[in-house]
């Protein structure tokens, strides 16, 4: 679908801002759900990111009750400053991106409620923590495989989306010197040759690709193309202008080659391509069951991610474009997998068909539905204003 309905897009918004009255009191001390049905469980990660859609939404009651998650996640911080994975269980640690992404959720309350002190001791603590994450101590962090989003996929050492979310999160606090230095140290070259120069320090920048890799440690780096990560780069202006640019193209065009070999179905980018293959040397035994090419990790299309790509299309001015993917990610989040809804807002849906093959009513995909319209009819980045960087 081509044209767009405005009236279609008020009526997903208003659809959206049913799902979240839906989740917001789920059966763990009260907390919001992470989807309708499947996932009871307040999930950190899922919650920090909503954050984005739920205070554009407007709506008091949600907003009320974003401010209780971060609120709870301070008080069950570690003493080293790690937000655990499950709002209400301290006890349930390890993700890479909890930490980080409660940051970004703090600094986009304090944006929006003008509150610049908004859990100041929480913050603290948790800046002390992102700072041990880095093992060569330059800012740059590293995390363990599946410690990310991506709990079935193998994203190691320095991870690209992991970084950009701590990028992010320190532009919006405004430490802008320990941002700078992260910025920095990311867009060193990925080492190439079978050693590493004593004082060569790996970043996440490929040569001769629009595009950042998804990880790199050392010797090591993966080029396949993550959408998330690449996304908020643009957002954040971790990539200049002119990459960013070179990068939407490049993206438009893969994902045409990808229709033309049936590997992929809709107009919207999936999470990961190219999809890993068992023939491939970072296949896993375990992809078989829970990571087919062009499903969950491996390429899946995930309306959460599109909602910050058509943000970042909107960043780099390509507000046709932005308009067309947002009746696309409309009728992406219409069909459900088992509910019978108007609207799905299902996890994710598989490339090859487009079928929904998560949870439906899925918390953050219909907060960031409501975020993707928002950028795309207000024509402008909400929330990344003043980060885009020139070149």
């Amino acid at each position: 679908m081509d044209s767009y309905d405005a009236e279609l897009v008020q009526d997903a918004k208003d659809a959206a801002v049913k799902v979240l009255l839906h989740n917001l009191h789920g059966p763990c001390r009260g907390l919001p759900r992470t989807a309708g049905w499947g996932y009871p469980e307040p999930y950190t990660r899922d919650l920090m990111i909503s954050t984005f859609g739920v205070l554009v939404s407007g709506n008091d009651r949600i907003i009320k009750a974003w401010r209780r998650v971060l609120e709870v996640l301070a008080r069950q911080q570690t003493p080293l400053g790690h937000i655990p994975s499950l709002v209400h269980d301290p006890e349930d640690r390890g993700a890479s991106d909890t930490t980080p992404l409660f940051l970004l959720a703090v600094a986009l309350f304090r944006v929006a409620t003008n509150e610049p002190s908004f859990l100041e001791e929480a913050v603290e603590r948790a800046l002390t923590w992102m700072q041990y994450q880095s093992p060569a101590d330059r800012i740059l962090v590293a995390h363990l495989p599946t410690s990310d989003w991506r709990d079935e996929q193998w994203v190691v050492g320095y991870g690209l989306y992991v970084n950009t979310i701590l990028y992010t999160a320190l532009r919006l606090l405004g430490i802008n010197e320990r941002a700078d230095t992260l910025r920095d140290m990311m867009e060193h070259f990925t080492v190439k040759g079978e050693r590493q120069q004593r004082h060569v320090h790996e970043g996440l920048v490929l040569r001769h690709k629009p595009y950042f890799a998804m990880w790199s440690y050392k010797v090591y780096r993966s080029e396949r193309f993550d959408l998330l990560g690449n996304s908020l780069a643009i957002l954040s202006g971790v990539a200049s202008q002119t990459r960013a640019r070179h990068l939407v193209s490049w993206i438009e065009a893969e994902c045409e080659g990808l229709r033309k070999n049936e590997d992929l179905i809709v107009t919207l980018p999936p999470n990961l391509f190219p999809y890993i293959r068992p023939e491939d040397p970072d296949w896993v035994p375990r992809y078989e069951r829970y990571n087919q090419p062009g499903e969950y990790h491996n390429g899946g299309v995930w309306p959460f991610i599109c909602a910050f790509y058509l943000a970042a299309l909107v960043a780099t001015g390509r507000y046709q474009l932005a308009r067309r993917k947002l009746m696309a990610l409309t009728e992406l989040i219409r069909p459900a997998r088992a509910a019978d809804v108007s609207f799905g807002f299902n996890e994710w849906c598989r490339a090859q068909d487009g079928t929904p093959q998560g949870e439906d009513w899925q918390t953050w995909s219909a907060a960031m539905y409501l975020y993707a319209a928002e950028c795309v009819e207000q024509q402008h980045p909400v929330f990344f204003d003043g980060m885009k960087r020139q070149g």
